[in-house]
């Protein structure tokens, strides 16, 4: 990955953009994507688009969400104590002994989830696992009304925990899910600038919001944008790991190229045209089947007005919405070089039509 890439893709992550707050995060993709886009904008709620190739035809949305799961405060004790509630899909289990920024209107305020050491458990019976409501953080003050001068009811949170190298190609963060769907829909852009081919497409780059807590940012752009043609950039699970089960989940493999995932949502024309493209350029894929639904914003962007063919690439992940999730660089390049062969690929005026 080139470094002014990488540098972008660690700002990215490093930025906290909860559900419903992502506008620092939303700042450092646009101020990426400026330098490549011929105009952009940002919408009522903070969703964000890159546009280029103006009035071209079909009209081409690529879409990734910017924010993360997180906390909020949801009300603080005599003792100046902090509880919670959820932003998303926030596992209270690993959330525990985790170090935390509170965001205000003045900075982040610095606290730590509190646990009860074990040898103050002894003899009790057998621990379950906690539930949301029973996580407290301790910013260090000791009243409610020294705790009121630092923080107010609804600021949100997140773990402190950022983008790093374990080994090889191989990364480690919070958040990935799904900053990398805006790095890859974003570096797309500026591979379609770069590139010498002919584009005949628009092609919109966007950073939609609040996909955490119920695809709603997706919902409003897409009816907005009314694109052609969709192409959705998220995480999937990597099930390449001990105690995942294989039959039930798949096979998943780090580092073996990103997913395609088949049924539902998907266009078939578009999963087929992806296929293609992937094989001219030699992007190894993996496939996924779905279900009812996919989890991600490709289930509310295909029936927007009267349907967008769309379709879902996904990266491997290991340790989804945990402060440990683990991709692969290498399968993450990948994507948005077969998002810009996608949009190559399309001739001017091109319709994706299931043919009956």
């Amino acid at each position: 990955m080139r470094h002014a890439s990488l540098d972008f893709l660690q700002r990215l992550i490093n930025t906290p953009s909860p559900s419903g707050h992502e506008v620092r995060g939303q700042r450092v993709w646009l101020n990426y994507v400026k330098q490549f886009a011929d105009e952009t904008f940002t919408d009522a709620y903070g969703n964000a688009v890159a546009t280029i190739n103006k009035g071209g035809s079909p009209r081409v949305m690529f879409a990734g969400h910017a924010d993360e799961i997180a906390m909020a405060v949801n009300f603080i004790d005599a003792d100046g104590f902090i509880y919670v509630r959820k932003l998303g899909g926030v596992d209270p289990a690993i959330t525990k002994a985790q170090r935390v920024s509170i965001h205000t209107k003045n900075g982040p305020v610095k606290g730590v989830v509190g646990n009860v050491a074990p040898h103050l458990t002894k003899g009790e019976k057998e621990r379950k696992a906690p539930e949301i409501h029973e996580l407290f953080i301790d910013i260090g003050a000791g009243s409610r009304k020294e705790t009121e001068k630092l923080v107010k009811i609804g600021d949100p949170i997140t773990l402190v925990d950022e983008f790093d190298l374990l080994r090889g190609d191989l990364a480690i963060s919070r958040a990935f899910d799904n900053r990398i769907g805006t790095f890859a829909v974003a570096e797309a852009l500026r591979l379609l600038t770069e590139g010498k081919r002919k584009l005949r497409a628009e092609v919109s780059a966007v950073s939609n919001i609040m996909e955490e807590i119920g695809l709603l940012g997706a919902r409003q752009i897409a009816y907005t944008l009314k694109p052609d043609v969709a192409v959705v950039v998220d995480v999937t699970h990597a099930t390449d790991y001990p105690t995942v089960n294989r039959q039930m989940h798949g096979e998943i493999r780090i580092g073996h190229g990103p997913t395609l995932t088949h049924g539902g949502c998907n266009h078939p024309d578009v999963v087929r045209r992806l296929e293609d493209v992937a094989q001219g350029a030699k992007i190894g894929l993996q496939h996924e089947a779905m279900s009812a639904t996919s989890g991600t914003d490709t289930d509310v962007i295909f029936w927007t007005r009267g349907g967008i063919p769309s379709a879902l690439l996904s990266l491997p992940n290991r340790y989804m919405h945990s402060p440990v999730e683990l991709v692969s660089l290498r399968d993450l390049a990948k994507i948005p070089e077969l998002l810009a062969g996608f949009a190559w690929s399309l001739k001017r005026g091109e319709q994706f039509k299931v043919r009956i």
